[in-house]
């Protein structure tokens, strides 16, 4: 999940995201976006709610969430 922060906001969406079942990692980037998460969940229900968990810190001005199926193939592969 790529996010962008309230301008020196950074390091407290780090600190409130550190918390959340699911996130693997978290990093501060420069560039286009502020912070970095990654998350892995069981299943779409624990994703959409660790998802729906992050998208509700305040001073999160928006997120992109880039999903990755598996290790290769199309989603097709899956289904």
């Amino acid at each position: 999940m790529l996010l962008n922060c309230s301008p020196g906001s950074e390091k407290d969406v780090i600190s409130e995201i550190r918390s959340i079942d699911g996130v693997v990692e978290i990093n501060g980037i420069l560039g286009k976006h502020d912070v970095l998460v990654k998350i892995s969940c069981e299943s779409p229900d624990l994703l959409e709610q660790t998802v729906f968990q992050i998208r509700n810190i305040n001073i999160i001005e928006s997120c992109t969430l880039p999903i990755l199926y598996g290790q290769g193939g199309t989603i097709d592969d899956i289904i």
